[in-house]
């Protein structure tokens, strides 16, 4: 699988320098080492050596010869007289470590601040596709489906920002013998029972009567089994899987008052799931149905079977045989033609590429647990021969475990979406009370404050960790202003916002004037604009590896770089009127920045805390 959004030869920094670097570089080796025709290389410079940019020596000595450590030496002069943005270099072995002067970084800052969207691409005119949320509609949305929510939403804006058109979409799982348990479950034991009359969402009503189901279910297999009954046999025959199991086939073949009680029931889920969406911070561009897809695939695979693609057997069964990859023989249609789920994700990825034709290209956004079904899907796509197939990708991610252990759904045990979102917005207004640093607002103003900083705070404590990891959540740890976390970049944002609000008081017709030249930066001050200046090359990274999490931790070592810098140099207090202008848009383009990433994340941020 190779990444849909390549990434740059060279990142930032090192395309801005070569571009005036590869022409000094040739002009020296002209100089040195006339009439040959010698590769110009660079790269990062390692974080171990002093420099921001390397030349490669060792690319150079298939064409000339000579010590390299000499080379280095020579070209390093030559650099240091002739190019006014090289201040100093070293050489280690076979590289050339350059390091840049102020003014490249000056200009570099000046460049930054003209950008009218720092670090977003120009639109690549491709188009993706990214499928997440995906949930069932006979329980409410829970912590597992959190961390995919945040996942796909996140990926498809760092998409968006590294210039791809981005489709949202989400396949919900609206048939089966499980939405059924929850209808036959309210319908025996509901006593008519609404969302209006319960005063709860529709999500966690029909929930309710999924648990309901599971608690009679194992009760009718107790009896079953005091009566002699094998615990198979118990499954198999307690009324109550009897009877969703008749629900299922009624409502298969058009039962008119099932298909009214399941489509009621549904739609009481979508709606909560909405009121859901909404509170994440999540929308979706089309959503796919189960009920209406279900059947899609079966005339894809009898293609395949002319094709090749796929064989049958003597029961009328088909497959395809994957042992050449290294898998499996993987059944596509059962014996009495029915669909199996690799059938229905066959016809939904061909339907929905059919939806879009600009796509070339998908995301599924789905736990770990399915890493092998969508192997075995993108082959089988692969050997229909869609080309997009080569673009398809499996945004796998590990599960979200509580403190207190795994959650089952079926036991009522599971952590709600919106129970912990609201947990998060608790726990933040206890913390930031105590901090005292709010009296000022209203109550309208804090409880807008509690709702960015705890949601921010269950973002970025997911986000920051690479998709593929296991997560073990703590809600009160993700809160903390210290460390790693959310509040402790959003307080980073409002602090700037303080020093900004108040330099346009004091300082405004000084702000008008913008002048930066001949300007002598501190360390600080050089290290915060090459850490800006990498922001443009993290969303190609993160875009390139479908990974918030670069973008996540790129956001704390900028306000780390910030704070550095806040602690070190004086921002109103400098001592001359350049520095002053200079500092103070310095920072305002840190906050700009930091509020840009934290909008790929899904983030807000508040303006004081």
């Amino acid at each position: 699988m190779t990444y849909l959004c390549p990434l740059k030869h060279a990142n930032y920094i090192e395309m801005k320098a070569e571009n005036f670097l590869r022409i000094a570089v040739t002009q020296a080796l002209g100089e040195f080492f006339p009439g040959t025709h010698v590769p110009v290389e660079f790269q990062a410079t390692r974080k171990d050596f002093e420099g921001d940019i390397t030349l490669v020596i060792f690319a150079m000595l298939k064409v000339i010869k000579g010590r390299p450590e000499a080379i280095g030496n020579q070209i390093g002069t030559y650099l240091v007289t002739h190019v006014p943005e090289v201040s100093a270099y070293n050489v280690v072995k076979g590289f050339l470590n350059i390091s840049l002067s102020d003014s490249f970084y000056i200009s570099a800052f000046e460049e930054i601040t003209r950008a009218r969207d720092f670090g977003v691409s120009a639109p690549t005119g491709r188009a993706l596709m990214v499928e997440y949320s995906s949930p069932n509609t006979n329980k409410p949305l829970h912590l597992g489906h959190i961390r995919n929510n945040l996942l796909g939403y996140s990926v498809s804006e760092i998409l968006k920002a590294a210039g791809h058109k981005v489709y949202k979409t989400q396949i919900i799982n609206d048939r089966g013998i499980h939405i059924c348990k929850s209808m036959w479950a309210w319908q025996t034991y509901g006593q008519g029972q609404t969302p209006e009359s319960t005063g709860l969402k529709g999500d966690k009503l029909v929930g309710n009567y999924y648990v309901k189901f599971d608690q009679v279910y194992k009760e009718q297999q107790k009896d079953l089994l005091a009566q002699g009954r094998t615990q198979e046999q118990a499954e198999a025959e307690a009324p109550a899987i009897l009877a969703a199991k008749e629900m299922l086939r009624q409502w298969e073949q058009g039962d008119p008052d099932v298909v009214a009680l399941w489509k009621t029931m549904n739609q009481w889920v979508y709606d909560g799931f909405e009121q859901t969406y909404k509170k994440l911070g999540v929308d979706f561009d089309k959503n796919y149905f189960e009920s209406e897809t279900y059947l899609l695939g079966k005339k894809d695979i009898a293609h395949g079977l002319t094709q090749g693609v796929f064989y049958q057997k003597e029961d009328g069964s088909v497959w395809c045989d994957l042992t050449d990859q290294g898998l499996d023989q993987k059944l596509v249609l059962r014996s009495d033609g029915t669909s199996v789920y690799m059938t229905q994700d066959i016809g939904t990825a061909i339907q929905r590429m059919s939806d879009y034709p600009d796509a070339n290209g998908m995301i599924y956004t789905v736990g770990n647990e399915q890493d092998y079904h969508f192997k075995v899907l993108f082959l089988i796509l692969s050997r229909l021969g869609y080309s997009w197939a080569q673009n398809l990708y499996h945004l796998s991610y590990g599960m979200v475990d509580l403190p207190s252990g795994k959650m089952k759904s079926r036991e009522g045990t599971v952590v709600d979406a919106d129970d912990l979102i609201d947990q998060m917005e608790q726990t933040a207004q206890e913390i930031t009370e105590s901090l005292g640093k709010i009296d000022a607002l209203s109550d309208q103003e804090k409880t807008a404050l509690f709702k960015t900083i705890g949601l921010g705070a269950l973002k970025y404590y997911i986000l920051k960790v690479d998709p593929k990891k296991r997560i073990l959540f703590n809600p009160e740890e993700s809160v903390d202003f210290q460390g790693n976390t959310g509040p402790f970049i959003q307080y980073a944002y409002a602090r700037i916002q303080s020093i900004i609000r108040k330099a346009q008081k004091e300082y405004s017709s000084l702000l008008s004037e913008k002048s930066f030249e001949n300007l002598t930066l501190t360390d600080k001050e050089r290290s915060l604009i090459k850490t800006l200046m990498q922001y443009p090359d993290k969303i190609q990274e993160a875009a390139a590896a479908y990974s918030p999490a670069l973008i996540a931790n790129f956001t704390y070592d900028l306000v780390k770089e910030f704070n550095a810098f806040y602690q070190n140099v004086s921002i109103l207090g400098a001592e001359d009127d350049s520095l002053l202008c200079f500092r103070v848009y310095l920072a305002d383009r840190v906050g700009q920045v930091i509020k840009s990433s934290c909008r790929l994340l899904g983030i807000d941020v508040p303006n004081q805390m």
